[in-house]
Parts: structure tokens; C-alpha cells; sequence
């Protein structure tokens, strides 16, 4: 069996740029727990963020990234993003990625909320993530190997605290071990611990918890960014309206005829992310219906053919029933800006990353590009690394532990909780309340037990706890309302925590916490 240089967990955009840009004497083998193309950026609708057009320029970009974002994001990698954003856009021509062009070849550019420009370049009207997938599938050298349907469930971390391979179930539930001298979590966000979300089902949240468990910081996950309109039917979330649709002229309307947002923000219905969605989620809570009139968009059809499809499925043609929705996590895994974290040889990109891009709410259309520039960046840092791997290859000591007599919640009960306690709207005694359910299950215990005893379920329900945790100590910390935390009992942004984020690290062992703010 070949020896792997590098690990990449995942298979989205950042994963598949990551691996089509290292070189191919390399050894690369990605591990992805559904099939290669099931993933968020699979379903990404929207684009790509960059300043192509002649009357934009990078930092107008920069500039609306940072309002956006509420002004915490790190600048410096703000502009670096902005200003590479136009090169990346033209290797993804030159890789013949199927972008949306007119007649004489130009690209056709979209505008979505808190763009002050038309910027957003797009593939096949709303699948723009699937033509940068396929086009990035079509690039794969042959020295990438891919393990479908493997779930990765632990990560080697020696007594150095170097990170130097993965456990895995494979789709037997066999415990497999693979080792390489760089692993790289590219496993994308959390949508799936609330009920209602625009999110792939695979995005659980594993990473974040995965690599909280091998000793890297967390950072900033009270930033929980909510999509104002997804199909909202029975009580139920169907799927993404993307924003492009508001960009080309839709409008919200409440159960009145009145235009929802008129007077809330200059921008209207293409102000931020986070105004839109808690101004549908007062609505909705008042019980006053929201919709999205699709009838000032022309040629609808041809334009949005996947949004179209949906609104077809549930018989709705001119306006459509929306509802908020867990779309995007600001927060993650603290990185620096080639993706490396606090554990040496590991590395992490894509949502799962807090770069520091995004702030308190990510500008539309930038996470496409994000992963795109991370995972091309980090390829250049890995090919000029030693290629030897001459690492101690022993774990850390973990003495066995029993399992649990208690039992875990369903999957259902966390996100139900979720939503409730730390969604959309959240308060100290909800935040409290929630905290205290997710203690009731005795996590530090269930931290304990050799992973490999659990079935893939149990595993992920402790994962899922465990980042929800994560989210919830962070916006118990943060005592303020900014970006995409909103706290009903400190309803205004602060000043005493413009230039503060919320850290969090594990000690020692798994189970011993040490929250920390920096």
C-alpha cells in the first residue's frame, strides 16, 4: 500500500482545490463520509464573490466584507482575499469551469445582499457549486485517492502533540488507521444541529468537534449566520432560495401585501444576512407569513432553473412562503492564513476554518471563493515541506473506560433545542437552559470511551453535542448583539467587544474544558 503525504477529510470546493493544486508526486488521499459530490458546496446556488467588472475594484470588496462582518474581521486577510479573488476567477476559466457568459463572452454578474456592486459570478444560473465541483472533479490527478462513504471518528495525535493520521468506520462500521504527515479538515459547517437549515445532511459539525479533541482552538462560534429565505411549507424548511433571486428583483412581502423590508435598512431586501432573517423570524413569531414575490424577476425559469424546480415541487409559482434557516458558520477551527492550526500537521479550510475572512456574518458568495483561495494557498504551503515522514507514531496513552449507562439524545432532540435555545434569537436563560440539557447527558464521560466501541450514530450525536456546546458557551460569553448573534438581553453591538472573540481549548485529556476569552 502506497504511503499518504496528506489527508484531506471532505470533499467540498476547498477539498477537491487543495488537492488538484498539490503537486503529483504526492500521495493524496481524501476521505469523504457520503459520496464525492454530496456536500454543501455541492448545493451552493448563489457564486463567487470577486471584483471583475470595470467599475469595481478589490476594495470595494474588502469594504463590504467588513461591514458585513460587523468590522471584527481581520483585515489584512480580508484584502488579501479580495484582491486574489479576480486571478482565482480566471483559473476557473481556463480549467473551462461552466460560467454563466453573454454572447460575446463576457461573464454575467449577479448582486446579492451587502454587495454594493454587481460582483457575483455564476455557473448554470443557480448551480454554481456543482460546476465548480465537476470542474474540479475533472482536474483529479491520479495520485488522489478517494474513500467514499468513510467517516472519520478520531484523529492520531502523538505525545508531541503533532497530528499524524485519522481513525475511521468505514461503511461496515470496520475500524480502519491511516496515517500521513499532513491532515487537513475540510468538513464544512453545522447546519444540521437545527431544525431548520439550507445545509447539506452531511453537515453535522464533526470537525469542529474533532479537532476541539486533538487540542486546536476554537474560535468565535457564537456567529451562526441564518439564510432569510428558505421554502418554508407544513412547518417544515424545503430547501434555498438563494439571495441572487432578491438581487435580481424579488421582494419579501408579509401576509398584508406590505414590503417587509421597507424602512428596517437602506439596502432593503438586499441588506445583510442577519437583518433579513430576524426581521422573517419577528414576523413568523408574530404569526404574520412571509413570502418572496417572485414576480418582478424576469425570465425566472431560465435564470434559477434548480430554485424553479423546487418552487414546482411544492406548487408555488409567484410568491413563495420563506423562513430563516441555519445556513453558515463564521466561527470554527482557528487558523492562520495558509490554514494551519495549534496542533503542528494539522490543518483545516473551508467552513470548518475561522480565518477570519467572515467577522460576525460572511458576505454572500464568499465561501465558495474562500475555499477556493485557502485550498490553493495551502497546496503551495505543503509542496515546499520535506516530504519525509519522520514522526513518532504513538498515541497518547488513553486508559480504557467503560461505556456510559446513560443514553444520548436524538439526533431530532438536539436540533429541535437548537433552534430553540441557540437560534436565531438567544437570551441568558435560554442560552443557561440549553446548556444545563446538554450537560444532563454526561459528555465528559461519553469523552472517555474508545471511540471505536460506539457505532457511527452514537459517534456522531456526541459530536453534534459537543459542537453545540461549543456554540453555546461562546454565545453565553458574548454579551452583545452583532453579525449573526443576536441576544435579545444585550440587543446593541459593544464597543467593549469590537476587537474580542471567543476562544476555546481543550486541556490534557477529552472531557476537560478551558474556555478562554482573548
Amino acid at each position: 500500500m502506497r504511503k499518504n503525504d496528506v489527508i484531506i477529510v471532505g470533499s467540498g470546493v476547498g477539498a477537491l482545490q487543495l488537492a488538484v493544486h498539490l503537486p503529483t508526486q504526492l500521495n493524496v488521499r481524501i476521505i469523504t463520509k457520503s459520496y464525492i459530490n454530496n456536500n454543501n458546496s455541492y448545493l451552493a446556488q448563489g457564486g463567487v464573490a470577486a471584483a471583475v467588472a470595470p467599475n469595481d475594484h478589490p476594495y470595494l470588496h474588502y469594504a463590504d466584507t467588513l461591514e458585513a462582518g460587523r468590522q471584527i474581521n481581520d483585515h489584512a486577510s480580508v484584502y488579501q482575499l479580495a484582491e486574489e479573488a479576480p486571478r482565482i476567477i480566471e483559473e476557473l476559466r481556463r480549467f473551462h469551469c461552466k460560467l454563466d457568459t453573454n454572447d460575446i463572452n463576457e461573464l454575467q454578474l449577479g448582486k446579492e445582499g451587502a454587495h454594493s456592486q454587481a460582483r457575483i459570478v455564476h455557473g448554470g444560473g443557480d448551480q454554481t457549486g456543482a460546476s465548480i465541483v465537476d470542474c474540479l472533479l475533472n482536474k483529479i490527478s491520479s495520485n488522489v485517492r478517494v474513500n467514499e462513504n468513510e467517516l472519520v471518528y478520531d484523529l492520531l495525535v502523538n505525545e508531541e502533540g503533532r497530528c499524524y493520521g485519522v481513525k475511521t468506520f468505514d461503511e461496515n462500521e470496520e475500524v480502519h488507521t491511516l496515517t500521513a504527515p499532513h491532515v487537513v479538515l475540510a468538513t464544512g459547517g453545522c447546519g444540521e444541529l437545527y431544525t431548520f437549515t439550507s445545509n447539506s445532511i452531511q453537515s453535522t459539525g464533526e470537525g469542529i468537534a474533532l479537532a476541539y479533541w486533538a487540542g486546536a482552538k476554537v474560535k468565535d462560534m457564537e456567529f451562526i449566520q441564518f439564510h432569510p429565505t428558505l421554502l418554508y411549507t407544513n412547518g417544515k424548511t424545503r430547501g434555498l432560495i438563494t439571495e441572487a433571486v432578491r438581487g435580481e428583483g424579488a421582494r419579501l412581502v408579509d401576509d398584508t401585501g406590505n414590503y417587509l423590508m421597507d424602512g428596517v435598512h437602506p439596502m432593503g431586501d438586499l441588506a445583510p444576512r442577519h437583518i433579513v432573517a430576524q426581521t422573517i423570524f419577528h414576523s413568523l413569531k408574530n404569526n404574520h407569513p412571509v413570502y418572496l414575490d417572485l414576480t418582478p424577476v424576469p425570465n425566472f425559469e431560465q435564470r434559477f432553473p434548480t430554485v424553479a424546480k423546487l418552487c414546482r415541487k411544492y406548487h408555488f409559482t409567484n410568491k413563495v412562503p420563506v423562513a430563516p434557516g441555519a445556513h453558515f458558520l463564521m466561527g470554527g477551527i482557528e487558523t492562520d492564513q495558509r490554514g494551519s492550526t495549534s496542533v503542528p500537521g494539522l490543518y483545516v479550510i473551508g467552513e470548518a476554518a475561522c480565518t477570519g475572512i467572515h467577522g460576525a456574518n460572511r458576505l454572500a458568495s464568499n465561501s465558495l471563493l474562500e475555499g477556493l483561495i485557502y485550498g490553493k494557498r495551502l497546496a503551495h504551503y505543503i509542496k515546499n515541506q520535506k516530504r519525509e515522514f519522520n514522526i513518532k507514531l504513538v498515541p497518547k496513552h488513553k486508559p480504557p473506560v467503560n461505556l456510559p449507562s446513560h443514553r444520548l439524545p436524538e439526533i431530532k432532540e438536539i436540533q429541535g433545542q437548537m433552534m430553540e435555545n441557540a437560534g436565531i434569537i438567544r437570551h441568558e436563560k435560554s442560552l443557561q437552559r440549553h446548556l444545563s440539557w446538554i450537560e444532563s447527558f454526561k459528555l465528559d464521560q461519553w469523552l472517555r470511551v474508545d471511540f471505536a466501541k460506539l457505532s457511527k450514530k452514537q459517534w456522531t450525536t456526541i459530536a453534534m453535542l459537543q459542537t453545540s456546546l461549543l456554540i453555546t458557551r461562546a454565545a453565553l460569553e458574548r454579551t452583545e448583539s452583532r453579525g449573526g448573534h443576536y441576544r435579545s438581553d444585550y440587543p446593541f453591538e459593544s464597543e467593549n467587544w469590537v476587537r474580542e472573540h471567543t476562544v476555546q481549548c481543550i486541556k490534557e485529556m477529552r472531557g476537560n474544558y478551558e474556555p478562554a476569552k482573548s
